[in-house]
């Protein structure tokens, strides 16, 4: 089936278009600044050939338009992709699971988007537009929430006031799920099943990490909202709550303030006083620079004491992987985080961890109490699959 799986942010557009039977990638591009001053289209096809267009970008309808006009510039007929994924950040209590695009399905993506207000309204928006231009093209919602939705009530059940909670849909919600979703589907087939409980750690600028027993998610570190959890690239994670009334009442912050604060002025990037960025952190540690170092320490003993966690829920792990842009490309991270789990009789084969590969691979030892892989995650061929399951 040919899918085209578009990923809308608030002032950005990625796209993919691929065959889920062949898993071929025919094109993939980016659309930036959108709304802003300066906006542009990468855009690459699978013969590897790329082109940078420099457009005007003022709406995701007109981000769209070229979208389509390039694919049928480049050779690609339009007329035969068979269904659209849309990635949408925040599915609250109405997705559970992927659903096709109705009236009532879209409206319920503009519902919870008080939850994730810089990504909701915008994937709602490009969805809309979809359907508008292209009526005979089924539309598929893939929520990052939905893998997360159905863990164990003591995973995610806060302990605030239940009229509270039931009110306002307070719960952890977890993100990052479509990827966690597709490391437990790829590990096990590189396996042959011979896995039951995993810790699924997707580090990247976001950050979540997953317990995934027999396929079910079990826990994870994000929780309302994305902030929560791990150490990230311009994100705290979790900090003392009271922190947020500390810094309003005392430092007098406004509200909208500390929300841009811990989202985008904390994490990696505070730390270091350097960069967000994990490889300009690792140089700055090589260096000699103290803060980076510092950075580079306390991101290695957060994630692991959340895998502990992540382990604690699932009454002990036997498998462990890295994925996303750190996870997949720093092997002086995953050593890190795996040397703080050695008590735990984690061992990584530092040669194995240093190979670079597309490719699913074991890089523990063969005496590591639990194996431990990198898999590069495709968020977009799980999307793609799920079109498929439904529309196919």
């Amino acid at each position: 089936m040919i899918v085209l799986v578009i990923n809308a942010g608030s002032s950005s557009l990625k796209y993919q278009l691929l065959d889920t039977t062949t898993k071929k990638v025919y094109a993939k591009g980016n659309c930036e600044r959108i709304g802003i001053d300066g906006s542009f289209i990468g855009h690459e096809e699978n013969d590897g050939s790329k082109q940078k267009l420099e457009v005007a970008l003022p709406d995701h309808k007109t981000a769209i338009k070229h979208v389509f006009d390039i694919l049928a510039e480049a050779g690609f007929d339009t007329d035969k992709i068979e269904g659209i994924g849309h990635r949408v950040v925040q599915g609250g209590w109405y997705f559970p699971e992927s659903k096709v695009v109705t009236d009532e399905t879209l409206g319920w993506v503009r519902e919870v988007a008080p939850l994730a207000p810089l990504h909701n309204y915008a994937e709602a928006d490009v969805i809309e537009i979809c359907r508008e231009m292209f009526p005979s093209i089924g539309n598929v919602i893939v929520a990052d929430t939905s893998f997360h939705y159905n863990m164990p009530e003591k995973a995610w059940r806060y302990a605030l006031p239940r009229d509270v909670v039931d009110k306002l849909h307070i719960r952890k919600y977890g993100a990052h799920g479509t990827s966690h979703r597709y490391i437990w589907k790829t590990t096990s087939e590189f396996l042959n099943g011979d896995v039951h409980k995993l810790v699924s750690c997707h580090l990247g600028s976001g950050a979540s990490l997953s317990a995934i027993e027999d396929g079910h998610d079990m826990d994870t570190t994000m929780g309302l909202t994305p902030l929560d959890g791990l150490i990230m690239g311009t994100r705290c994670g979790t900090i003392d709550p009271a922190t947020v009334c500390y810094l309003q009442r005392v430092g007098g912050y406004s509200v909208d303030e500390v929300d841009t604060m811990m989202n985008k002025q904390s994490g990696l990037l505070a730390v270091s006083g350097v960069s967000s960025d994990s490889r300009d952190i690792e140089a700055g540690a090589h260096n000699g620079d103290a803060n980076c170092q510092m950075a580079l320490d306390m991101f290695y003993y957060r994630t692991s004491q959340l895998i502990a966690e992540m382990a604690q829920s699932m009454h002990g792990f036997d498998t462990m992987v890295f994925t996303a842009g750190i996870g997949e490309n720093s092997a002086e991270m995953r050593l890190g985080v795996a040397k703080e789990l050695e008590w735990l009789g984690v061992k990584i084969d530092e040669k194995a961890n240093e190979v670079r590969s597309d490719e699913p691979r074991v890089i523990s030892t063969d005496d590591s109490k639990v194996k431990v892989l990198v898999v590069p995650t495709n968020e977009e061929l799980m999307i793609a699959l799920d079109v498929e399951a439904l529309l196919g």
